[in-house]
């Protein structure tokens, strides 16, 4: 039976998280923070970030730059906006910089391709997709407006409620916030 060490358990963290381990991962199995650098130090794993390490050996997928962007800004970060509609490849939108929202000011360094945006969300409004944080798609439609041409966001919102992303009573509340009349 393999031995329960310290790269192991951190290892076992990072798979439900797309190879990605932080700090606070750490502290939650059991692994004192030292011993991220530690391990990377030594090769299989890399610093992408503040506080932010990924295992070379987790296959790699097509959200992985979403969930590194939202561990990049910090603890309570989520996707917003036009970051969430390309995340359910909504709206043909591919932003450059991907927009991930903060409740709080966020001084850690962030890649250029992130851009953090203040925001206060209710708590009914955050949910994970495929394990990652971000608005709901309703939320997201009505933040994109200014963004995302408005057509695309009611082409985006007929097809999220087609495709079981939106409630009936969401995808009246987002038209009409498009400003959409039946």
């Amino acid at each position: 039976m393999p031995r329960n060490t310290n790269r192991r358990r951190l290892w076992q963290r990072a798979l439900d998280h797309y190879g990605y381990v932080t700090t606070e991962d750490a502290r939650q199995v059991g692994v004192p923070p030292v011993e991220l650098r530690k391990i990377a130090k030594r090769g299989g794993m890399a610093h992408v970030g503040h506080g932010v390490y990924r295992f070379d050996d987790v296959p790699r997928t097509p959200e992985d730059p979403y969930m590194e962007a939202v561990l990049q800004v910090g603890p309570g970060a989520f996707l917003t906006q036009d970051a969430v509609l390309a995340l359910h490849h909504l709206a043909l939108v591919a932003p450059k910089r991907m927009r991930v929202g903060a409740n709080r000011r966020v001084r850690t360094k962030v890649p250029n391709y992130v851009e953090v945006v203040r925001q206060d969300v209710d708590a009914g409004e955050i949910t994970t997709y495929e394990g990652i944080p971000a608005t709901t798609i309703a939320r997201a439609l009505i933040d994109s407006r200014g963004l995302v041409m408005n057509e695309r966001l009611i082409e985006a919102a007929e097809e999220a409620l087609e495709r079981g992303l939106l409630l009936q009573r969401d995808f009246k509340r987002v038209m009409e916030k498009l400003d959409v009349t039946s």
